[in-house]
């Protein structure tokens, strides 16, 4: 596919509710540089959503107009950016249940991007395994390249703002999972 008429659409969702949280940041920035790239983005806040937990039925969560208003805005995308702190060694429950209560058909085909958070020093592996795991469950293709921030206060400055190589790192995310899509299968997309 040309790059002339090429359109994509990627969303971004952040594993943590905190309003300001690292993990949301890093998110929002990478998104920005899908955006400079070229691609229409938008932020998924899971704390606008009243998401049930899974209860392990599709049937069951027919009744819930979140879970049907969160599995219309992934299946609108092309590109989903995840991130996720790290916690106990593995992503957050909040993203886990977000996934949990889509369906297959909502990601199969979809280009999903990955960031980690973690606040130690050890990194956020655990985290980014996990969701590469999940994304490959979902049958959608997982992003070679991502972004792992290990302690993630070090990655801010005093004003709370992301340092430049890391930031670009993050852009550099974004603008590259616009790439990818321009080589996917028009099937995927």
């Amino acid at each position: 596919m040309t790059e002339e008429g090429f359109s994509c659409r990627i969303i971004g969702i952040s594993g943590s509710l905190r309003p300001h949280s690292h993990t949301r940041r890093a998110v929002e920035a990478a998104l920005a540089g899908a955006a400079a790239a070229g691609a229409k983005v938008e932020f998924v806040d899971l704390r606008e959503f009243a998401l049930p937990f899974c209860p392990g039925s599709a049937s069951a969560l027919a009744e819930y107009p979140a879970v049907t208003r969160l599995r219309k805005i992934i299946q609108t995308a092309d590109a989903v950016i995840l991130g996720s702190p790290e916690y106990h060694g593995s992503f957050s429950g909040v993203l886990k249940n977000a996934l949990d209560v889509t369906e297959l058909e909502d990601w199969q085909g979809k280009l999903i991007a990955l960031i980690g958070i973690s606040g130690g020093s050890q990194g956020p592996g655990g985290a980014l395994s996990g969701l590469r795991d999940v994304g490959r469950g979902l049958h959608a293709w997982v992003l070679p390249q991502q972004v792992a921030i290990a302690a993630a206060h070090k990655a801010f400055d005093a004003e709370g703002q992301l340092l430049d190589d890391v930031r670009q790192r993050l852009e550099k995310l974004g603008q590259q999972a616009v790439e990818a899509l321009k080589h996917l299968p028009p099937r995927s997309r």
